[in-house]
């Protein structure tokens, strides 16, 4: 059975390991998450639990998620998402899924919305050379030529200046390197995308070879 849960980003520090070497890592404030619901293939085409996360005030949720609330038996979350499971029996509605499934070792994958950095030219965005800075060059910043002459567009796909960061990112293979269940914490070897405090989605490594 694969691993999830959803977490906090707190923010990064360092540990020493068993041998006295400092490992940094990424401190997530990770569950406890609620079962709500469960999907299966005869009813919605795919097997998957859908859990709540971070619980919030009722008077700041819609109808339609406050009959969800209470088909589950549940208080209002702020955060609902869905994992994919092979099997959804192994799970029943209103129970928790807490950090002490993980351990030491672990390979994992986090998904999370990396930040944003607003509206950025083509040499922050994508690395581009910049022109001479002497004075009057006129060429300092700007992206050059698009090089789309005869068909008189531009391409899709072309690297261009424009909105920077803020994407849906999924970093594969992480280690784990020690789950605190008492505290719902989880710490990840290295970075994990995203500014503190954002919503970080962690699940078992999709590519590992271990």
């Amino acid at each position: 059975m694969s691993k999830a849960i959803l977490g906090i980003k707190k923010g990064m520090t360092q540990i020493f390991d068993e041998n006295g070497q400092v490992v940094p890592v990424t401190v997530l404030e990770a569950g406890p998450c609620v079962v709500l619901q469960k999907k299966t293939v005869e009813t919605d085409g795919y097997n998957a639990i859908q859990v709540g996360f971070v619980k919030q005030k009722e008077n700041r949720v819609n109808k339609p998620l406050k009959g969800l609330f209470e088909k589950a038996g549940t208080k209002p979350f702020k955060y609902i998402r869905e994992f994919r499971v092979d099997n959804v029996d192994d799970y029943e509605v209103g129970q928790e899924i807490k950090v002490d499934q993980f351990e030491s070792g672990d390979i994992i994958d986090v998904t999370a919305t990396s930040k944003g950095k607003g509206f950025q030219g083509g040499i922050k965005r994508h690395g581009f050379q910049r022109g001479p800075s002497s004075h009057g060059s006129r060429y300092h910043r700007r992206p050059g030529s698009l090089g789309a002459m005869g068909p008189a567009r531009v391409f899709k796909g072309r690297k261009l200046p424009g909105r920077t960061g803020f994407k849906k990112v999924t970093v594969q293979n992480l280690n784990v390197v020690k789950a605190d269940p008492e505290n719902n914490l989880l710490l990840i070897k290295g970075s994990v995308p995203g500014p503190n405090k954002s919503l970080v989605k962690v699940k078992s490594a999709v590519k590992s070879n271990v």
